[in-house]
């Protein structure tokens, strides 16, 4: 996954707020994981992502060109990207300058879904 900071504590000093790009490439999908007591808001400017979200990860949520998604403090998720050869491109702000990101154990008998066809 690329991150590139565009407003941040050492590119214009913010001090509570991180909104930067990110894009996730064709077929890939993120480790099971939270971000602590972060929000983050995601806008996809390109691609078709899927989270999973959820402490079975069985909530499903697309998102394309144009979409905004919130992801609420704590809440258990997997993005993944449903293209094998476009990115998602993404413009993604949170609540905190930290890099909140714990990975967790996937639920019992859980497996990524297959790149290009998300289950």
């Amino acid at each position: 996954m690329v991150r590139e900071a565009a407003i941040s504590e050492g590119v214009v000093g913010a001090r509570e707020l991180w909104v930067g790009y990110v894009e996730l490439p064709g077929g890939s999908v993120s480790a099971v994981h939270h971000h602590g007591e972060a929000e983050s808001a995601i806008y996809v400017i390109s691609g078709h992502a899927r989270f999973l979200c959820g402490d079975s990860l069985d909530e499903k949520l697309d998102a394309g060109a144009g979409d905004f998604v919130w992801v609420p403090p704590d809440v258990v998720h997997v993005e993944l990207n449903a293209s094998d050869d476009e990115p998602v491109r993404m413009v993604v702000a949170r609540s905190t300058q930290e890099t909140l990101v714990f990975n967790v154990d996937p639920p019992p008998g859980w497996t990524p879904p297959g790149s290009g066809s998300p289950g």
